[in-house]
């Protein structure tokens, strides 16, 4: 039923760039006869070997995009000792090793020949799944999130099978759709979202929730969603192998039977496809059936912002979408899913506003508010969220106590790599005064441990500067307004983002 739904207008699907694997270290001493021109060989093959899996992957992805009603009967044989080497290549070298204990160096002595065997095992149906190893990390609330980490094998499995399920799957996800997609980040879909708050009619948004999503995914409903494009039955066991994998922790081994385990490869697109069944095409279907005025959706993975003209289209489509998701055992978290007056017609559609006052918003690492421009017109600004930045001046201030005896420079090389990658992704318009502030706190942590480590007891401000000229980046907003990345991205809006009868979604204009 859904291979005939309308696919969105996404203006862009930005190209997947491919990652470089470095060369062989240069040998210490004066090589041996014949060691420049294997090292050679070594990246011709696998340049070659890239182009071979590029190109397969662009027809699957051709004949996906010619008939969206196509089911890929014979997929596995894409899945060649080509691209699990590039697979391999595409992990992070310095991973956690999963149960089987093996690391990515280890696995890369003798390379060729593990990856001969593994495709071997695949091809056959002779490869088993293991299960993955939990591992908790802290949320910025405190809280502790529960991570699979899979074998090494696995994730190279994985990794090919997403390749090959990438290319059928990107012809088919709309454009409002942003989590976990090759070619989107999510400063694309901050873009998308304010571009949407500015140019059209929006008084009430929902910020929206599904509780505990990648641990309630049904596996009868995902299956039954991937039957809808891949026919090959060896594929769909590969993947129900790692659905039932189950997980291990502390020697006990609990079987999957529903969810996806966060922090496996395919996690991401495997929830991708599950919510653009369950979620993206039925919105899309929503505003062209129920939607009285301008509505907008983005989606980040299993978080959603929904803008909307009309407070009562709001209210509709929130009963809507909770039995939409309960009809596929999902439900909102009831904490973390409200409507809120917010948007340049917010003060038109609720007359209510005065008293009640304009809401704010989470989403993706920033509160958004509705402010003034110095010329009076309806201003998007966003700030970083305070628990955010909070819990990330927490963990510099461990990371100062670990390396309270090492020396300056080399305490300077670390903070000044965990400062600029910070700005790197919150240095955004009407951001500044939040980024200067973290620039402080850090600045004030790294003086109070620096005068600590000292007997005398005392750092002069004038030495103290120096430090920090040398090693802390200044606090400047990197990032363009919204509306002109957006612009650069997604040039084609037709017929025209302002007439009244077109709707911008996440990606361009629908």
């Amino acid at each position: 039923m859904m291979h005939g739904e309308e696919k969105s207008d996404s203006a862009v699907v930005a190209g997947k760039s491919p990652n470089e694997a470095g060369r062989p270290g240069e040998e210490a001493m004066e090589p041996r006869a014949g060691a420049k021109e294997n090292a050679d060989q070594r990246n011709t093959r696998r340049t070659q070997s890239r182009e071979s899996v590029l190109q397969s992957l662009e027809r699957i992805r051709e004949a996906a995009e010619r008939d969206k009603g196509i089911v890929f009967t014979a997929l596995l044989h894409h899945i060649t000792p080509e691209l699990l080497e590039w697979s391999f290549f595409k992990l992070k070298k310095d991973a956690a090793p999963g149960v089987d204990g093996v690391t990515w160096d280890q696995y890369e002595a003798g390379l060729a020949d593990k990856l001969a065997d593994l495709h071997g095992r695949v091809q056959r149906g002779a490869y088993r799944a293991r299960p993955s190893r939990r591992q908790y990390i802290s949320k910025p609330d405190g809280r502790q999130r529960p991570l699979g980490v899979a074998a090494l094998e696995d994730k190279i499995v994985q990794r090919a099978v997403s390749a090959v399920l990438n290319a059928i799957y990107e012809t088919d996800f709309v454009g409002f759709s942003y989590g976990f997609r090759p070619g989107r980040s999510q400063h694309d879909a901050l873009d998308a979202l304010a571009v949407g708050l500015h140019r059209r009619k929006v008084g009430t948004v929902l910020d929206a929730d599904i509780r505990a999503f990648f641990d309630t995914i049904s596996h009868d409903w995902l299956m039954r969603f991937l039957e809808h494009r891949v026919g090959d039955q060896r594929v769909l066991r590969l993947i129900g192998k790692w659905l039932k994998a189950g997980v291990l922790e502390d020697g006990a081994w609990t079987e999957g039977v529903v969810g996806a385990p966060q922090g496996a490869v395919i996690s991401p697109l495997l929830a991708n496809i599950y919510l653009h069944y369950v979620y993206d095409l039925w919105a899309l279907q929503w505003r062209k059936r129920h939607a009285h005025g301008d509505m907008i959706v983005i989606r980040y993975a299993d978080d959603t912002i929904v803008g909307f003209e009309h407070e009562a289209d709001a209210h509709r489509f929130l009963d809507d979408l909770r039995a939409r998701l309960a009809r596929f055992e999902l439900d909102l978290h009831p904490e973390k899913t409200r409507l809120i007056a917010f948007g340049r017609h917010a003060k038109a559609d609720r007359p209510d506003v005065e008293r009640v006052g304009l809401g704010t918003f989470d989403f993706l690492g920033f509160t958004h508010i509705c402010a003034r421009s110095h010329g009076g017109k309806f201003l998007l600004k966003r700030q970083t969220m305070r628990k955010r930045m909070r819990a990330k001046l927490a963990e510099i201030k461990e990371g100062m106590r670990r390396r309270l005896h090492q020396r300056i420079a080399v305490q300077g090389k670390w903070l000044k790599s965990v400062v600029a990658g910070y700005f790197a992704y919150h240095a955004v318009p009407t951001n500044s005064r939040s980024i200067s502030a973290f620039r402080y706190h850090v600045i004030q942590m790294w003086l109070t441990s620096l005068r600590r480590r000292s007997q005398r007891h005392n750092l002069p401000w004038e030495r103290m500067n120096r430090i920090i000229d040398a090693w802390i980046p200044p606090a400047v907003i990197s990032h363009p307004w919204p509306n002109q990345r957006f612009d650069v991205n997604h040039p084609r809006q037709e017929p025209s983002a302002l007439a009244a009868h077109a709707r911008i979604w996440a990606g361009g204009a629908a």
